[in-house]
């Protein structure tokens, strides 16, 4: 099969004589009767090239090009027009249709054409694959776990399409590594990709983190500034922890999603924005709707593709491969010439539940090599969660009992790191997780330095 094409012409005779043709060339062809029906397959079927009639019911050959352009941005679309709108056309390639033919066609033309723009298409695709596999940037996915092969698989297809993603997973478990990987595969790869962590950005900032404002909007705004979406123009944007963004931000959000448009606060001009949303979550958004906390038309809109990365604690086989890359990646950051890891420590690692998933392995391998004086990582050198307090020695005749006041200390310190890593570092979450106030758990980080 040389390629796969999809016809779009409203005139059944036009429609049978292309795909007669097309198909005797090796293609594989789709024919469909309108500018919706070309919406409603384009992603399931994914073809190289677009013939896309100009007058058809429903939606015009115009209509229906904006709106392959807002799926699948880079979409190769042959526009077919009546004779004597030949100006037409001309807009449309303007607009980013690859080329055009008039009607009545010479068959041979349409076949040679067709032909120049499935290679132009393959062409482009080979070039940005090598893009990829020559770009030092691109963070690689590590582990042979059934789930993450499922995730890497779901990765690279939907990748290729403008489809909003939302992905679910724990905290450290590499929601923005995943999302990276979503746009390093996309036809967007050479656009910015930006990322936004909702949950760490003020209420009171909210509105023009994300849409950006005018010259004196407010006090503090003495020059005009662009949002994130503005900055993720042509690219990506990642919104993590969509989960705990504003009711009030969840309105306005809703409403670019729908319309692809924003308002920067202080201004009236509305300004378009063609970018892809990758959102993250590591809570539930459907107990969330039924708590009131989101909005079910924004989960709808969000959860057009749902990509669920498995916890640390599912994939134990891979612990392994990932302490090897961490080993090697902190080496060459920290200026270290660590070389191994005892079995030993190893098995350690692997029985430890690790509630703060990857990057809680990550940080315990980066500070166990700060520790390892000859090169090889020990038992001893793992943090104390990890390599157990049974290993602690108490001594229980030292001044009135004062080593059992700082195993206490120690463990309490230790607990309190654990659930500020769990919980990204979010002390309010953390507090509610340790059954304390917050000024209490603040309190306690001051106490062990941790503030």
């Amino acid at each position: 099969m040389k390629g796969k094409i999809l016809i779009a012409d409203d005139e059944t005779r036009i429609r049978r004589v292309i795909a007669l043709l097309l198909r005797e060339e090796g293609y594989e062809v789709k024919a469909v009767e309108n500018g919706q029906e070309v919406l409603d397959v384009l992603l399931s079927f994914q073809p190289d090239v677009i013939l896309l009639d100009q007058q058809m019911p429903v939606m015009t050959g115009m209509e229906t090009l904006e709106a392959i352009q807002k799926l699948v941005p880079n979409q190769v679309v042959i526009f077919v027009t009546a004779f004597g709108s030949v100006a037409l056309a001309v807009d449309a390639v303007k607009k980013g249709a690859y080329d055009f033919i008039e009607k009545p066609f010479d068959n041979d033309n349409l076949v040679l054409k067709v032909n120049r723009a499935v290679e132009h298409c393959q062409l482009k695709g080979e070039i940005i694959t090598l893009k990829k596999q020559l770009n030092p940037s691109t963070i690689p996915i590590i582990g042979d776990n059934s789930g993450l092969k499922q995730v890497v698989a779901q990765v690279k297809r939907v990748a290729e399409t403008n489809a909003t993603v939302l992905i679910n997973g724990e905290s450290g478990t590499g929601k923005e590594l995943i999302a990276r990987a979503v746009h390093t595969y996309s036809k967007r790869a050479e656009g910015p990709f930006i990322a936004a962590n909702c949950g760490a950005i003020p209420l009171s900032l909210m509105e023009t983190e994300l849409f950006g404002h005018e010259k004196g909007a407010f006090t503090d705004a003495k020059e005009a500034k662009a949002g994130t979406f503005e900055q993720a123009n042509g690219g990506t944007l990642f919104l993590d922890e969509i989960g705990e963004l504003p009711m009030d931000a969840q309105v306005k959000l809703l409403r670019v999603l729908e319309e692809r448009k924003i308002t920067r606060v202080g201004g009236k001009k509305v300004i378009p924005v063609d970018v892809r949303i990758v959102a993250a979550t590591n809570r539930k958004l459907e107990e969330e709707v039924e708590k009131g906390n989101f909005r079910l038309d924004l989960l709808y809109r969000l959860n057009v593709f749902t990509v669920s990365i498995p916890p640390l604690r599912y994939r134990k086989k891979d612990i392994p491969a990932l302490v090897d890359f961490f080993i090697a990646k902190h080496n060459k950051a920290l200026n270290l010439s660590v070389q191994s890891i005892t079995q030993a420590a190893m098995d350690r690692i692997q029985a430890y539940e690790w509630p703060g998933n990857v990057r809680d392995l990550e940080n315990a391998i980066q500070s166990a090599m700060i520790l390892t004086p000859d090169g090889v990582i020990q038992s001893e050198h793992l943090p104390l969660r990890v390599k157990g307090y049974e290993q602690i020695e108490i001594n229980p005749v030292e001044k009135d009992g004062e080593s059992i006041r700082e195993i206490n200390a120690q463990v309490e310190k230790e607990i309190i790191l654990e659930a500020l890593k769990k919980h990204n570092y979010n002390r309010t979450l953390t507090a509610e997780a340790l059954h304390i106030s917050r000024k209490t758990l603040f309190n306690k980080m001051k106490r062990y330095g941790l503030a």
